[in-house]
C-alpha cells in the first residue's frame, strides 16, 4: 500500500510540474525494484521500467544507481546482508540450542515480513538459467548454505539424520524458511488462505511454526511456553 500511494504522488509530481526533489527515496526505488525484479526476473526488467513505474526520468534513477547490476547489487545487499549476519553471529559450529532457533525465527520471520518479495526473487533467481547476473545471487547465497551445512551437521547427526541426507536437510531448511512468503500471496490470489499473510497474528502463527518446524528437525525439544494456543 505505501509503494502505491508513494508511486501515485511522485507521479502527480511529475504531471504536475514539480521538481524532482518530491521523487522517491532510495528506499522506495529499492523497494519497488524488489518487487519488479522478483516479478519479472533481473533479465526481464529493463531500468525504462522501473522509472516509468515510479514517475520518473531515466537520467534520474541513474543519479541513484549507475546500472541495473548496481541496482541488483544493492536490492540483493540490502535483503541478503542481515541474514547472513543473523546465520553467522546466531549459528556456531557445535550442537544447535533452542535459543539460537527461537532468536532466527524471530528476526528471520521480522525481516522477510518488512521485505516482503525477497522470497520470490530469491525464488526466482535459482530457477532463471546462470546469466550474467548468477554471480551476484551466488556471492550471497553460496556461503550462506555453506555456513548452514557446517552448523547443522552435529544437531543432524543427533537427530538421526545419516551424513549423506545432511546437504538435503540443509536445502530443506532453507525452502521452509523461505516457503511461506513465496507462495502465501499465491494462496490469497486464489482465496485459499483465510487471513492477512502480513497481519501480526499470521506473522506470529509463522513464527511459532517456524521455531517448532526447525527444532523438531534439528531433534530439539520444541520450548514448553510455545505449545500455547494462539487465539
Amino acid at each position: 500500500m505505501t509503494l502505491k500511494v508513494v508511486t501515485t504522488a511522485a507521479r502527480r509530481s511529475k504531471r504536475a510540474g514539480r521538481p524532482e526533489s518530491s521523487a522517491p527515496t532510495r528506499e522506495v526505488i529499492l523497494d519497488t525494484a524488489e518487487r519488479l525484479f522478483a516479478a519479472r526476473g533481473v533479465d526481464g526488467l529493463a531500468l525504462r521500467d522501473l522509472a516509468q513505474e515510479m514517475g520518473l526520468t531515466a537520467p534520474s534513477l541513474y543519479n541513484h544507481f549507475s546500472s541495473k547490476q548496481a541496482l541488483y547489487e544493492a536490492v540483493l545487499e540490502r535483503g541478503l546482508r542481515p541474514i547472513f549476519n543473523l546465520i553467522v553471529e546466531a549459528w556456531h559450529p557445535g550442537a544447535v540450542r533452542p535459543d539460537q532457533v527461537r532468536s532466527t525465527a524471530e528476526r528471520l520471520t521480522a525481516h522477510l515480513s518488512t521485505h516482503p518479495h525477497l522470497a520470490r526473487l530469491l525464488q526466482r533467481a535459482l530457477l532463471d538459467q546462470p546469466g550474467r547476473f548468477h554471480a551476484q545471487i551466488s556471492h550471497w547465497l553460496s556461503p550462506i548454505y555453506r555456513h548452514g551445512l557446517a552448523v547443522i551437521r552435529e544437531s543432524a547427526d543427533t537427530a538421526g539424520w545419516e551424513p549423506a541426507e545432511v546437504p538435503y536437510l540443509a536445502i530443506g531448511l532453507f525452502g521452509l524458511m523461505f516457503s511461506y512468503f513465496i507462495n502465501v500471496s499465491a494462496l490469497e490470489s486464489f482465496d485459499a488462505w483465510g487471513d492477512d499473510a502480513f497481519s501480526a497474528r499470521s506473522l506470529k502463527v509463522q513464527r511459532q511454526f517456524l521455531e517448532k518446524a526447525l527444532a523438531r528437525l534439528l531433534g530439539l525439544r520444541p520450548h514448553a511456553a510455545r505449545r500455547n494456543r494462539v487465539i
